[in-house]
């Protein structure tokens, strides 16, 4: 059945994107958004599939394109699988299809699962659950004896000693027998170990049969997935990522954009602009919010659609435009290079760092606070560090050993300080703590999630300071300093639930991040006094 779907809105006078947006960064066209609004009404009545998106959301995406007849349509896609199939009418199908039948991935599925069988019957068989049984309960006494031993010979010496009979010869001879009586013991269990090992051998050789089959046939499908692109050019996924720092990260491929881009070309569709958006409730790990628009990933979707996109007119990313533009007007009577210094002596300097401006320079931006800083103060260390989207204050010191001193502060947790921030929604309570542990989004940096098992400790305390056109202006106290922290706590579910107005990572987009760093409080390393610092809100 043909995936491209006419509109049923009028577009009549909607004009087409002369580019493609950046997809890692972008707002979707006025013509993404209405094929994504008709794309959520038939997901609210649709029959074809199954799935209960209020236990567990997911992820679409819209591809508007031009056909051979140069009609505009668009092409709709979802990420993963859905109702354990990868194939629905209404939508494209996957790069390469992982669960089609005879195919790699079931092939090798089933294999493994008949060593998984053998495995289980070999650690449950009671032959071998007697030899373990016995090897372990031998192994224990023999250390027991064993220690006993040392425990006698130990008493031994210290009544020699105590006694003034200090003999050379006997220890040397106590040293002796216990190295022949630990050999006597291991003797006497051997028959019964090499039993036990025979079985453990047996066990570890499927295992690693079944690793080598796993990690053979993954290698497999990587290759599975050819990857088109306007020129008509094709690269698989081991191609893709043969030369990147990370691994081809589970599931790279079967995101939305590959998908609807990998069906244009096949079919010799313009591609002319897209968007993303999520359905349902959220995972638990990380933000996501009904119906609202996301970008790209960047683990696994960013070398894909690298090579995907090539000859394609593309929009630049709008952060390194900012920073061309901002590099070209770069000369010493350029106002918007000087920072409002809001305190500053011989040791350091605290200024009000506009929002927009990373605290130290990226891979791909140099514009930084401290690059700026470092030209009138070379030795300049930022002590701490601010979002490139949050304004407010941010220390700096002059030398590394001022630099040292603040730094224990931090970490002592003795620098109070205050952020205020707009959210887009009314909460209920008057104050509270959020206590959720995060750590980076190994295949979306750099986005973070709540993750209980291996995320750091994250606190936050925060108050409504007023609630104003259905928004919600509150002060957080971070209580740590984690990446993103005040900006997943409060967009989180088991946070506060929302979302910093501006915020494109958890959020939704605006002209700016509503997150400021408003005041801090600290010990002036060289005068001891306690030196409170404050900016007004510029929002």
């Amino acid at each position: 059945m043909p995936k491209f779907i006419e509109f049923t809105s009028d577009i009549s006078n909607i004009e087409i994107p002369e580019k493609f947006d950046y997809p890692h960064n972008y707002t979707p066209h006025i013509l993404a958004r209405i094929a994504s609004e008709e794309l959520q009404e038939y997901l609210k009545i649709q029959t074809d599939f199954s799935h209960n998106f209020q236990d567990l959301g997911k992820m679409f995406g819209v591809l508007i394109v031009k056909n051979k007849q140069n009609k505009i349509g668009y092409l709709s896609a979802f990420s993963g699988k859905i109702a354990q199939s990868t194939q629905h009418k209404q939508f494209v199908p996957p790069v390469y299809d992982v669960l089609k039948e005879n195919g790699i991935f079931l092939e090798t599925e089933k294999v493994n699962n008949q060593i998984n069988q053998e495995i289980f019957n070999l650690e449950n068989n009671s032959a071998y659950l007697k030899t373990k049984k016995n090897f372990l309960i031998q192994q224990k006494s023999n250390e027991n004896l064993f220690q006993e031993e040392q425990k006698i010979l130990k008493k031994r010496r210290q009544l020699r000693k105590l006694e003034a009979k200090q003999d050379n010869q006997q220890n040397i001879n106590e040293e002796f027998y216990l190295r022949e009586y630990q050999i006597y013991l291991k003797d006497k269990i051997r028959p019964l170990e090499k039993k036990y090992t025979d079985f453990q051998q047996q066990i570890e050789q499927l295992k690693q049969q079944r690793k080598e089959l796993s990690a053979s046939g993954q290698q497999e499908i990587f290759k599975q997935y050819q990857f088109l692109n306007a020129q008509n050019k094709t690269k698989n996924l081991t191609d893709i990522f043969k030369n990147s720092t990370q691994k081809i990260p589970a599931g790279a491929g079967d995101c939305c954009a590959p998908k609807l881009l990998q069906y244009a070309f096949l079919n010799n569709f313009t591609p002319i602009c897209m968007a993303e958006f999520w359905w349902g409730n959220p995972l638990a790990t990380s933000v996501r919010k009904h119906k609202n628009y996301y970008d790209a990933c960047s683990g696994k979707c960013k070398p894909i659609l690298k090579h995907m996109l090539q000859g394609i007119a593309v929009h630049q990313n709008p952060l390194l435009l900012q920073n061309q533009e901002n590099t070209k007007k770069d000369t010493q009577k350029d106002k918007q290079k000087e920072l409002e210094i809001i305190f500053e002596d011989a040791y350091l300097v605290a200024i009000n760092k506009p929002t927009g401006l990373l605290s130290v320079a990226g891979k791909e931006i140099s514009d930084s606070v401290e690059n700026r800083v470092q030209k009138k103060h070379p030795n300049a260390l930022i002590v701490h560090r601010l979002d490139r989207q949050t304004s407010g204050i941010l220390l700096i010191a002059k030398t590394l050993e001022i630099y040292k001193k603040l730094q224990i502060q931090f970490i002592n947790k003795t620098i109070k300080k205050r952020y205020i921030a707009v959210l887009d929604g009314v909460l209920s309570e008057e104050n509270g703590e959020i206590n959720l542990p995060l750590r980076v989004n190994l295949e979306d940096r750099p986005k973070q999630l709540v993750c209980e098992l291996h995320g750091k400790k994250a606190l936050t305390k925060w108050e409504i300071i007023k609630i104003k056109n259905a928004k919600t202006y509150v002060y957080f106290y971070p209580i740590t300093g984690r990446t993103h922290q005040l900006r997943v706590h409060s967009a989180h579910y088991l946070g506060l639930n929302s979302p910093i107005i501006g915020d494109d990572l958890y959020g939704k987009k605006a002209n700016r991040l509503y997150l400021h760093a408003q005041k801090i409080s600290f010990i002036h390393p060289v005068s001891k006094k306690i030196v409170t610092l404050k900016t007004p809100t510029p929002f």
